[in-house]
């Protein structure tokens, strides 16, 4: 597993969450736990205007995504099969969003 890769979402809610992005650092691939933020897709979201430093949106398989960062949470890792794709060329973005979730700014 590597920081920012996206996996397809095993859970119930995958119509509406179809993705799961691993932020969780490299050096803690030991644990049997990943942080993933859910990627929901925009159709979910047709009238709400979410600010863009928490929500930032991507493309993922040709499908629209939202970053729901303020629903990031632990998944056992075992979860998580292979990667569809990989964000780390948004990872200022990304880094952004958690340092608004949890600082503010």
């Amino acid at each position: 597993m590597a920081r920012f890769d996206v996996y397809r979402n095993p859970g119930s809610h995958s119509s509406s969450t179809p993705y799961l992005l691993d932020a969780q650092s490299d050096l803690l691939s030991g644990l049997d736990t990943q942080m993933v933020i859910p990627l929901r897709s925009l159709a979910y979201f047709p009238d709400v205007h979410l600010p863009e430093d928490l929500t930032p949106t991507f493309k993922i398989e040709g499908v629209e995504v939202l970053l729901e960062t303020p629903k990031m949470g632990a998944v056992p890792s075992r979860i998580l099969k292979e990667p569809v794709a990989n964000l780390a060329n948004e990872h200022s973005r990304i880094l952004a969003a958690l340092d608004f979730l949890f600082q503010g700014y």
